[in-house]
């Protein structure tokens, strides 16, 4: 280390995307939910995608040249399936992504592919991503974290003194699914929100949280107290993958997590997106399940295992939900006119599928979250976003 380097002490002043910090024996650890609402639901399916940092960033005003972040990760890998690519660390100044790293050491927390639960947990060493050859001058600067990576934050270290970004630009509030999350997106700035967020020049609080966009209470409740400008909610596909509920539960549950959140932003611009396309579960309902024939070729991929003819019974599909939600924002719109409606299709539909598959059946690749971020950039903020 450059012993005429700063050691600046990472607080929340210093972190954007991020509802609580928990300081842990090594640093502190960005949580995208708090400690309140997390005790709501205990057990890893949320404990470890809530506190993957999808959207958390370092956002610092400083004419440094040079920047040193220590870090220990949490690395995912799953039994049987391929191993994940490595999570990238992007760094924007004024805006513009300027330079990737990775970071090495950290932990494995090895999962059981058929339970979900942690079969094996390996320690290993603090790393350290370093970036040079920053312009000298004063500029704005971000270091996103890799969504997909639990990333305790040790130290930071730059050639010259820094201070919080300015924190004037609109705050935009997202809940959703993996998909939001940013599951197979190449880096943290290019999910799509990631992207969306940059092109529309504001401020992301991603609570895409990986399978468990499902409308838990708690979620509405923490994006009730969290201060927003803009909101969004994308509601629908963790609903049919999970087989979680039927038709009759749905709806009152959509407009009660609407209520909750309009209790505490009772006029900000709030959008309802349905789901993307998704072939496997369009009219065919969960539960989802992975390809055992597509794991054991070392291939990691979805299928649907429920039976159509029980759509009539209330089972939800993607297309059940697409109506539902159309017709819930049709009704509510009529004493609400800041609530608006998007079908998820105008993001990624038929023609989108046909030219960037979804890779795994159910996620899209690198290149279809850049443009499902590009085209909710074009209609939300050109539209019910615009201001």
């Amino acid at each position: 280390m450059n012993d005429s380097w700063t050691t600046t002490p990472v607080t929340a002043d210093l972190l954007r995307g991020a509802l609580e910090l928990e300081r842990t024996e090594h640093g502190v650890l960005p949580h995208r939910l708090p400690a309140w609402a997390r005790a709501q639901c205990p057990g890893g399916q949320l404990d470890l995608p809530e506190a993957q940092p999808s959207g958390v960033r370092l956002a610092l005003r400083t004419r440094a040249t040079a920047i040193e972040l220590d870090t220990l990760r949490t690395v995912v890998v799953y039994e049987g399936a391929p191993r994940r690519p490595e999570g990238v660390y992007d760094l924007l100044v004024d805006g513009e992504l300027a330079d990737q790293a990775h970071v090495t050491g950290g932990n494995e927390l090895v999962l059981d592919m058929a339970s979900g639960t942690a079969a094996e947990t390996r320690p290993g060493p603090v790393g350290t991503v370093r970036f040079t050859g920053l312009p000298d001058r004063v500029k704005d600067v971000e270091i996103w974290l890799p969504q997909h990576e639990i990333t305790e934050v040790v130290g930071l270290r730059t050639d010259a003194p820094v201070e919080p970004a300015r924190a004037d630009r609109r705050v935009w509030l997202h809940h959703g699914s993996s998909i939001s999350h940013g599951s197979n997106a190449a880096s943290p700035s290019t999910t799509w929100p990631g992207r969306a967020a940059t092109l529309g020049g504001v401020d992301l609080i991603n609570l895409g949280f990986g399978g468990n966009a499902l409308l838990d209470p708690f979620t509405a409740r923490a994006m009730r107290d969290t201060p927003a400008d803009l909101i969004s909610v994308k509601i629908g596909i963790n609903l049919v993958g999970g087989d979680l509920m039927r038709l009759r539960a749905f709806t009152p549950a959509v407009h009660g997590f609407l209520d909750t959140i309009r209790e505490g932003h009772p006029t900000a611009p709030l959008l309802v997106v349905s789901p993307t396309l998704c072939p496997i579960h369009e009219d065919t309902p969960g539960p989802g399940a992975f390809d055992l024939d597509a794991l054991s070729a070392g291939e990691l991929r979805f299928r649907a295992t429920g039976d159509p003819a029980e759509v009539a019974a209330g089972k939800l599909t993607l297309n059940v939900i697409r109506d539902e939600l159309a017709r819930i924002v049709r009704q509510r719109a009529a004493d609400d006119p800041n609530l608006h409606h998007l079908d998820g299709r105008e993001l990624y539909g038929e023609a989108d599928h046909a030219e960037l598959p979804l890779p795994d059946a159910l996620h899209p690749d690198a290149a279809a979250h850049r443009r499902i971020g590009e085209r909710f950039a074009e209609l939300a903020f050109a539209g019910p976003f615009a201001g």
